[in-house]
Order: structure tokens, then C-alpha cells, then sequence
């Protein structure tokens, strides 16, 4: 006979134990997922040292079959969110499941119940925890990831749409993919047609780009936080990052960070716009194939080997990209990517990913094409009524 199922807290320092691991049992078989450092992972649910815990509150819960976990998810109440956007949202997150309809259903419907406790109208997800970190369900090309964004197997998405509790879609988060395969003509240069409107706009609107100071990193990342702040303000979903997040996100990617791959647009010599990629680290850990049971230091080891002295990174994401409201129709966008581009083909990672990109972006989607840059891979935020 199956062994009964049941949904638990996380409680113990067991249990909360078997929640970190519980993806390297799961994806074992899966050549495609790229495991954590396990101290990130770590750092990422300890409620006293991630900084966003200082504005939620929730809980962990495994799925068991008898004595062997099989499932897990977070439920949370982000609060900065509501106060923000005036909403009354609870979200679910770290969600695993085995392929089996029971144990998604039970674990979506305890993190409703937990959200319907805390007064929450709506629930939404996955996050992981905030829209600055992995959040959405992959549900095209299931390929290795890029440096922060979610994978999770194809059955993921039968499994919450099926649940039969009204999850549905919310939101489409959108991947672009930029190759200079794609952008180069048959000389592998720019287009000329290309290059001959963005100089003329540029002109028009005396627009400049300058490359990102790294000796003077960490007023730079306040720089691009406020830019970053003022672009973004009336975009879906999007909370702004508190200095604890800033300052944690600099301490977490700071060493990763390339000054090739930075860029700030002007405009009149006022810094109206930014573009920040990292090379993508998540080539490396596929290699270095970090594990609980390994110590970090031996992965961190074999990481250097595959970073520094035999590279392998051959590729980038675009993790911040925006530019002010009222600059929005000045080319600066064009004029950021356009410098990005040609700085990286100073690079060794010339495959861009542009994301992820809410889907309603149709100035990002009309400049994506004019690089005759695809969509290549989708995201699904979902959300549910709680009444």
C-alpha cells in the first residue's frame, strides 16, 4: 500500500535540514538543474539573516509519504508588497513536488490556508522570495538556467493548474535571448541601419553612455538602486529593495561583477538609465556541482578552477535594466543596450540574456526585435482568490 501523505511544519532544525536539502534528492536525475552554494540557499531561507524577513512573515512545511519527504513550500506575507501596491496578497514559494496531483494539491492548499489566516484576499506565486529573487514558473524551454532564475520540471505546471484550486495565470515573465549570431550581418558587424538610428537619436536628445566605475563599486550600486527605484516604480509587482537588501546583494554578487557589463545612460550628463549583467555563474556551479554533503570549501575549490583558470562562462544575464519614466522615449534604452553589446563582444561571454521582462513591456519587446533578439524562454507567476 502508498503510505499516507501529511503536510508539516518545519519546526526542528531536522526538519528545516531535510526543506534545504530536499532539491538535491529531488533533481538528482535532472541533468538540466544547477545546484546552490549551500550556504546561499541557506542564507536565503534563515529567517534572522536574509534581510527580507525584516517585511514578512511565514512559515516552511514538507510533504511527507510516510517517512520519506517528497514535496515542499513556503507560505508568506510580504508585506512591503501590500503596503505598496495596496493589495492583501499572500504567496507561496520553494515549491517541489514529486509528479503526484495529491501532494501538490495538499501543499498549494496548505499555503492558502496559511494565507487565508493572515487575512490575505489573494494568493499568489511561486517566489522565491521577491520578484528581485527567482520567482515564476518555468514553462518554456526547460534548459539550464541563468544566474538567478528558476527551473523546475515540466510537470510543474500540470500539476498547479490542476490542483482544482483556481490557480491561474497572473503574469508571463519573458527571457530574450541576444547571440551575435542574431544581431551581426553577414560581416559580423552591427547593422549600419541600425547603428545610424540610435546615433541619431542619441543626438537629438544629447544622449551618453559611460561604462560602470569599478573602484568606486559601492556608490555605483547606490546609483543604480535609485535609477533603478524611479524606473521601475510603476511596473507590476515591483517593490523597491531596502538598503539591507542592497547591501546583501552586493556582498552576495559584488564578486562576480565584471565592469564591462555595466553601463549607465545620460542625458545631459544626468545618469537617467542603467544596464547591470553578471556573467552567468550558473555554468560554473554546474561543474562544481556544489552538495550538503560536500565541504563548501572544496566546491568553491573546483568553482575557481572553472571560473579563473580554465573558463567557462560563456554566457550573461541582464539582471537590472530601466530607465527613468520621462526618459523612457529618448533612445536612451536603445543607446544602453547597443553600448552593452559592443562591450561584449569584448567579452568572453557574448550569449545576452535579457530577463526576465514582464510580458505587457512593449518598448523592451520593440528594442528586443530590433536586435532581432527571440523570446527563449517564459515564466508564470499564478494567483488564486482565497474568498
Amino acid at each position: 500500500m502508498t503510505d499516507a501523505l501529511s503536510i508539516r511544519k518545519v519546526e526542528t532544525s531536522q526538519d528545516f535540514k531535510v526543506f534545504l536539502e530536499f532539491p538535491w534528492s529531488h533533481y538528482r536525475n535532472d541533468p538540466n538543474w544547477i545546484p546552490p552554494l549551500v550556504s546561499r540557499r541557506r542564507h536565503l531561507l534563515d529567517k534572522k539573516r536574509n534581510p527580507s524577513w525584516q517585511y514578512m512573515t511565514g512559515e516552511y512545511y514538507l510533504a511527507w509519504r510516510g517517512k520519506k519527504p517528497v514535496g515542499t513550500i513556503a507560505a508568506f506575507v510580504n508585506h512591503r508588497h501590500n503596503q505598496t501596491h495596496n493589495e492583501n496578497l499572500g504567496w507561496f514559494g520553494f515549491f517541489e513536488c514529486e509528479d503526484n496531483q495529491e501532494t501538490a494539491t495538499a501543499l498549494l492548499r496548505t499555503a492558502a490556508e496559511y494565507a487565508r489566516a493572515q487575512g490575505c484576499d489573494t494568493m499568489r506565486g511561486p517566489a522565491n522570495f521577491t520578484l528581485s529573487d527567482e520567482c515564476g514558473l518555468l514553462i518554456e524551454n526547460f534548459s539550464p538556467p541563468m544566474l538567478l532564475m528558476p527551473y523546475n520540471p515540466p510537470y510543474y505546471q500540470r500539476l498547479i493548474e490542476e490542483s482544482g484550486l483556481g490557480l491561474a495565470k497572473a503574469m508571463d515573465l519573458v527571457s530574450y535571448l541576444a547571440k551575435p549570431s542574431s544581431y551581426l550581418d553577414e560581416n559580423r558587424n552591427i547593422p549600419e541601419r541600425l547603428l545610424r538610428v540610435i546615433r541619431k537619436v542619441s543626438e537629438r536628445y544629447r544622449v551618453s553612455v559611460r561604462r560602470a566605475n569599478v573602484r568606486e563599486l559601492h556608490k555605483e550600486v547606490r546609483l543604480l538602486a535609485e535609477i533603478y527605484r524611479a524606473a521601475w516604480a510603476n511596473n507590476w509587482g515591483f517593490v523597491p529593495l531596502t538598503d539591507a537588501e542592497i547591501d546583501d546583494l552586493l556582498k552576495q554578487l559584488g564578486p562576480f561583477f565584471d565592469p564591462r557589463l555595466g553601463e549607465f545612460g545620460m542625458v545631459d550628463g544626468e545618469v537617467v538609465g542603467l544596464m547591470l549583467a553578471l556573467p552567468n555563474m550558473n555554468q560554473v556551479l554546474q561543474r562544481a556541482y556544489p552538495h550538503p554533503r560536500v565541504p563548501e570549501w572544496w566546491t568553491l575549490l573546483k568553482a575557481f578552477w572553472h571560473w579563473k583558470i580554465r573558463p567557462k562562462i560563456t554566457e550573461q544575464r541582464v539582471v537590472l535594466f530601466g530607465v527613468k519614466p520621462e526618459y523612457q522615449h529618448t533612445g536612451v534604452a536603445a543607446a544602453i543596450l547597443l553600448a552593452h553589446i559592443e562591450a561584449t563582444m569584448q567579452t568572453p561571454y557574448p550569449d545576452v540574456d535579457l530577463g526576465w521582462v514582464l510580458e505587457t513591456n512593449t518598448a523592451v519587446d520593440t528594442l528586443a526585435k530590433s536586435f532581432n533578439c527571440p523570446i527563449y524562454k517564459r515564466y508564470r507567476i499564478y494567483q488564486m482568490p482565497l474568498s
